[in-house]
């Protein structure tokens, strides 16, 4: 496959996949496993949609409307942003260890802590869920991650 149909095939896998989770999602037996199927088709919605932008991108800098170089210069951009692309389907962990914080979806927590005992760093961490919570999605995941190279998380925080 050449490089100039590159983005064209990754839309077509995702669009492809984007379809199968939303047929899989009839099955569903419960809140839990909608919810999972609804937030990968948003998260591969998303990254359609990158891929429609750097595609539009690229027919502007074939037609040669881009005398100053800042449709390269966006293109470059998008395709950085698309390269660390990822989707997260529960919980979102990011630690701060020059800070002793840590975010968990969005809201940030302090792990650091002090009582007459002495002083306590305790961060969570997560644990990725098991193919029976993941029901017939888990397949699916995996050939998501391996055929577009896009990171897919299903993990929950857990506090020790």
């Amino acid at each position: 496959m050449s490089d100039d149909w590159y983005y064209v095939h990754q839309l077509a896998v995702l669009a492809g996949f984007r379809l199968i989770v939303l047929a899989n999602r009839i099955g569903c037996e419960n809140e839990f496993l909608l919810e999972l199927h609804d937030r990968l088709a948003e998260g591969l919605a998303c990254a359609i949609a990158r891929l429609r932008s750097i595609m539009a991108l690229e027919r502007q800098l074939a037609s040669g409307r881009d005398e100053e170089g800042f449709t390269a210069f966006q293109i470059q951009g998008e395709e950085e942003c698309f390269a660390r692309f990822q989707i997260t389907l529960l919980d979102d962990l990011e630690i701060d260890f020059d800070t002793y914080e840590y975010r968990v979806n969005g809201e940030w927590h302090y792990a650091l802590s002090a009582d007459c005992d002495g002083i306590e760093i305790s961060y969570p961490s997560t644990v990725a869920l098991a193919d029976a919570e993941l029901g017939g999605l888990g397949p699916i995941i995996r050939d998501i991650s391996r055929e577009t190279g896009i990171a897919i998380s299903a993990a929950r925080v857990v506090y020790d």
